[in-house]
Protein backbone atom coordinates (compact mmCIF):
# COMPACT_ATOMS: atom_id res chain seq x y z
CA UNK A 1 0.00 0.00 0.00
CA UNK A 2 1.38 3.38 -1.04
CA UNK A 3 0.18 6.60 0.58
CA UNK A 4 0.48 9.68 -1.64
CA UNK A 5 0.21 13.09 0.01
CA UNK A 6 0.09 16.13 -2.25
CA UNK A 7 1.52 18.43 0.41
CA UNK A 8 1.36 22.21 0.98
CA UNK A 9 -0.95 22.38 -2.03
CA UNK A 10 -1.82 25.72 -3.60
CA UNK A 11 -5.54 25.04 -3.15
CA UNK A 12 -7.60 27.42 -1.03
CA UNK A 13 -10.53 29.81 -1.07
CA UNK A 14 -9.76 33.49 -1.64
CA UNK A 15 -8.53 34.83 1.73
CA UNK A 16 -10.61 37.54 3.39
CA UNK A 17 -7.71 40.01 3.14
CA UNK A 18 -8.25 40.42 -0.62
CA UNK A 19 -12.02 40.02 -0.93
CA UNK A 20 -12.34 43.71 -1.74
CA UNK A 21 -9.76 43.77 -4.54
CA UNK A 22 -11.31 44.73 -7.92
CA UNK A 23 -9.90 41.65 -9.67
CA UNK A 24 -11.40 39.33 -7.05
CA UNK A 25 -14.76 41.12 -6.94
CA UNK A 26 -15.05 41.10 -10.75
CA UNK A 27 -14.19 37.40 -11.00
CA UNK A 28 -16.62 36.45 -8.23
CA UNK A 29 -19.36 38.52 -9.87
CA UNK A 30 -18.85 36.75 -13.21
CA UNK A 31 -19.14 33.42 -11.39
CA UNK A 32 -22.29 34.48 -9.54
CA UNK A 33 -20.59 33.93 -6.18
CA UNK A 34 -19.18 35.96 -3.32
CA UNK A 35 -15.36 36.46 -3.08
CA UNK A 36 -15.19 34.07 -0.15
CA UNK A 37 -16.77 31.24 -2.13
CA UNK A 38 -14.27 31.02 -4.99
CA UNK A 39 -10.84 29.41 -5.24
CA UNK A 40 -7.77 31.58 -5.23
CA UNK A 41 -6.37 31.38 -8.76
CA UNK A 42 -3.34 33.26 -9.98
CA UNK A 43 -4.73 33.31 -13.52
CA UNK A 44 -7.45 35.71 -12.30
CA UNK A 45 -6.13 37.15 -9.03
CA UNK A 46 -2.45 37.83 -9.73
CA UNK A 47 -2.58 41.54 -8.89
CA UNK A 48 -4.57 40.88 -5.74
CA UNK A 49 -2.13 38.23 -4.54
CA UNK A 50 1.06 40.27 -4.70
CA UNK A 51 1.07 41.20 -1.01
CA UNK A 52 -0.14 37.87 0.35
CA UNK A 53 2.36 35.88 2.46
CA UNK A 54 4.11 33.17 0.40
CA UNK A 55 2.23 34.34 -2.68
CA UNK A 56 4.64 32.49 -4.98
CA UNK A 57 3.36 29.16 -3.56
CA UNK A 58 -0.36 29.96 -3.76
CA UNK A 59 -3.22 30.15 -6.22
CA UNK A 60 -2.59 27.09 -8.42
CA UNK A 61 -5.54 24.67 -8.07
CA UNK A 62 -4.61 23.20 -11.46
CA UNK A 63 -1.60 21.48 -9.90
CA UNK A 64 -3.86 19.47 -7.62
CA UNK A 65 -6.24 18.76 -10.51
CA UNK A 66 -3.56 17.34 -12.82
CA UNK A 67 -1.84 15.40 -10.03
CA UNK A 68 -5.05 13.74 -8.84
CA UNK A 69 -6.05 12.77 -12.38
CA UNK A 70 -2.60 11.25 -12.87
CA UNK A 71 -2.68 9.26 -9.62
CA UNK A 72 -6.28 8.05 -9.64
CA UNK A 73 -6.09 6.74 -13.20
CA UNK A 74 -3.22 4.34 -12.50
CA UNK A 75 -3.32 0.54 -12.26
CA UNK A 76 -1.96 0.88 -8.72
CA UNK A 77 -5.11 2.73 -7.69
CA UNK A 78 -7.32 0.31 -9.61
CA UNK A 79 -5.73 -2.53 -7.63
CA UNK A 80 -6.66 -0.82 -4.36
CA UNK A 81 -3.02 -0.26 -3.43
CA UNK A 82 -2.99 3.56 -3.39
CA UNK A 83 -4.42 6.07 -0.93
CA UNK A 84 -4.35 9.75 -1.83
CA UNK A 85 -4.60 12.81 0.40
CA UNK A 86 -4.33 16.51 -0.39
CA UNK A 87 -2.82 18.72 2.30
CA UNK A 88 -3.28 22.45 1.71
CA UNK A 89 -1.21 25.43 2.78
CA UNK A 90 -4.30 26.72 4.59
CA UNK A 91 -4.24 23.84 7.05
CA UNK A 92 -6.82 21.50 5.53
CA UNK A 93 -6.64 17.87 4.41
CA UNK A 94 -8.81 16.29 1.71
CA UNK A 95 -9.39 12.54 1.93
CA UNK A 96 -9.76 11.18 -1.61
CA UNK A 97 -11.75 7.99 -2.12
CA UNK A 98 -9.98 5.67 -4.61
CA UNK A 99 -13.27 5.27 -6.50
CA UNK A 100 -13.88 8.98 -7.11
CA UNK A 101 -14.10 10.07 -10.76
CA UNK A 102 -12.90 13.65 -10.93
CA UNK A 103 -13.99 15.98 -13.75
CA UNK A 104 -11.50 16.20 -16.62
CA UNK A 105 -12.66 19.77 -17.22
CA UNK A 106 -10.75 22.27 -15.08
CA UNK A 107 -13.73 24.66 -14.59
CA UNK A 108 -15.83 21.74 -13.36
CA UNK A 109 -13.02 20.68 -11.01
CA UNK A 110 -12.89 24.21 -9.60
CA UNK A 111 -16.64 24.14 -8.97
CA UNK A 112 -16.30 20.77 -7.24
CA UNK A 113 -13.54 22.05 -4.95
CA UNK A 114 -15.55 25.15 -4.09
CA UNK A 115 -18.49 22.92 -3.17
CA UNK A 116 -16.17 20.77 -1.06
CA UNK A 117 -14.86 23.76 0.90
CA UNK A 118 -18.44 24.99 1.43
CA UNK A 119 -20.17 21.74 2.37
CA UNK A 120 -17.23 19.71 3.71
CA UNK A 121 -17.90 16.62 1.63
CA UNK A 122 -18.82 15.47 -1.87
CA UNK A 123 -21.46 14.25 -2.41
CA UNK A 124 -23.26 16.10 0.41
CA UNK A 125 -25.19 12.93 1.38
CA UNK A 126 -24.28 9.28 1.48
CA UNK A 127 -20.78 7.86 1.34
CA UNK A 128 -18.33 10.76 0.75
CA UNK A 129 -15.93 10.46 -2.18
CA UNK A 130 -14.13 13.62 -1.10
CA UNK A 131 -14.02 14.89 2.47
CA UNK A 132 -12.21 17.94 3.84
CA UNK A 133 -11.23 18.70 7.42
CA UNK A 134 -9.04 21.17 9.27
CA UNK A 135 -5.93 19.11 9.91
CA UNK A 136 -2.19 19.62 9.88
CA UNK A 137 0.15 17.45 7.86
CA UNK A 138 1.56 16.05 11.08
CA UNK A 139 -1.91 15.12 12.30
CA UNK A 140 -2.67 13.43 8.97
CA UNK A 141 0.45 11.29 9.23
CA UNK A 142 -0.47 10.39 12.80
CA UNK A 143 -3.89 9.31 11.53
CA UNK A 144 -2.75 7.17 8.58
CA UNK A 145 0.33 5.82 10.38
CA UNK A 146 2.83 5.19 7.56
CA UNK A 147 5.85 3.02 8.29
CA UNK A 148 8.15 5.39 6.36
CA UNK A 149 7.82 8.95 5.04
CA UNK A 150 9.79 10.17 2.02
CA UNK A 151 9.57 13.78 0.82
CA UNK A 152 10.47 14.45 -2.81
CA UNK A 153 12.25 17.79 -2.98
CA UNK A 154 15.16 19.35 -4.85
CA UNK A 155 16.96 19.89 -1.54
CA UNK A 156 17.01 16.14 -0.86
CA UNK A 157 19.66 13.49 -1.48
CA UNK A 158 20.13 12.89 -5.23
CA UNK A 159 18.74 9.52 -6.33
CA UNK A 160 17.01 8.12 -9.36
CA UNK A 161 13.29 7.52 -8.98
CA UNK A 162 13.93 3.82 -9.57
CA UNK A 163 16.51 3.62 -6.76
CA UNK A 164 14.36 5.57 -4.31
CA UNK A 165 11.13 3.71 -4.97
CA UNK A 166 12.86 0.33 -4.98
CA UNK A 167 13.78 0.95 -1.34
CA UNK A 168 10.48 2.59 -0.42
CA UNK A 169 8.49 -0.33 -1.83
CA UNK A 170 10.07 -2.64 0.73
CA UNK A 171 8.29 -0.75 3.48
CA UNK A 172 4.93 -2.15 4.62
CA UNK A 173 3.03 1.16 4.36
CA UNK A 174 5.19 3.97 2.95
CA UNK A 175 4.05 7.55 2.41
CA UNK A 176 5.48 9.90 -0.20
CA UNK A 177 5.11 13.67 -0.03
CA UNK A 178 4.97 15.57 -3.34
CA UNK A 179 4.72 19.35 -3.33
CA UNK A 180 1.45 20.73 -4.68
CA UNK A 181 2.81 24.24 -5.23
CA UNK A 182 4.48 25.96 -8.21
CA UNK A 183 7.65 27.46 -6.70
CA UNK A 184 9.85 27.19 -3.64
CA UNK A 185 10.44 24.33 -1.24
CA UNK A 186 8.67 22.48 1.54
CA UNK A 187 8.63 24.30 4.86
CA UNK A 188 10.96 23.11 7.60
CA UNK A 189 7.90 21.89 9.48
CA UNK A 190 7.12 19.54 6.58
CA UNK A 191 10.66 18.28 6.03
CA UNK A 192 10.98 17.53 9.75
CA UNK A 193 8.11 15.05 9.38
CA UNK A 194 9.97 13.03 6.73
CA UNK A 195 12.32 10.13 7.36
CA UNK A 196 14.23 11.05 4.21
CA UNK A 197 14.41 13.80 1.60
CA UNK A 198 14.85 12.70 -2.01
CA UNK A 199 15.88 14.74 -5.06
CA UNK A 200 15.26 13.01 -8.41
CA UNK A 201 16.24 15.77 -10.84
CA UNK A 202 18.35 18.96 -10.87
CA UNK A 203 15.39 20.86 -12.36
CA UNK A 204 12.02 21.56 -10.77
CA UNK A 205 9.60 18.93 -12.08
CA UNK A 206 5.83 19.33 -12.10
CA UNK A 207 4.04 17.55 -9.27
CA UNK A 208 2.10 15.33 -11.67
CA UNK A 209 5.34 14.27 -13.40
CA UNK A 210 6.96 13.26 -10.11
CA UNK A 211 3.77 11.51 -9.03
CA UNK A 212 3.46 9.51 -12.25
CA UNK A 213 7.09 8.35 -12.05
CA UNK A 214 6.81 7.34 -8.40
CA UNK A 215 3.65 5.33 -9.02
CA UNK A 216 5.05 3.69 -12.15
CA UNK A 217 8.21 2.57 -10.35
CA UNK A 218 6.14 1.36 -7.40
CA UNK A 219 4.02 -0.70 -9.79
CA UNK A 220 7.19 -2.15 -11.30
CA UNK A 221 8.58 -3.04 -7.88
CA UNK A 222 5.36 -4.90 -7.03
CA UNK A 223 5.05 -6.44 -10.53
CA UNK A 224 1.58 -4.94 -10.85
CA UNK A 225 1.75 -4.71 -14.63
CA UNK A 226 2.82 -8.35 -15.05
CA UNK A 227 0.01 -9.51 -12.79
CA UNK A 228 -2.62 -7.50 -14.66
CA UNK A 229 -1.43 -8.67 -18.07
CA UNK A 230 -1.39 -12.25 -16.83
CA UNK A 231 -5.02 -11.85 -15.74
CA UNK A 232 -5.89 -10.70 -19.26
CA UNK A 233 -4.53 -13.97 -20.62
CA UNK A 234 -7.00 -15.93 -18.47
CA UNK A 235 -10.05 -14.33 -20.09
Amino acid sequence: MLILVVAESALELVPRKIWGHPAVKAHASRRGKTPGEILLDRSYHHRAMINLPNSNKRGRPDIVHFTLLEALGTPLNMEGLLRVYVHTQGGYVIDVDPQVRLPRSYPRFVGLMEQLFKVGRVPPRGQPLLQIREESLGALLERVKPTWVAAFTRIGEPQTVEEAVSRISKQEKPAVLVGGFPHGHFTEETTNLADELIAVDPETLDAWTVTSRIIYEYERALSIQKKRVAEMGKD
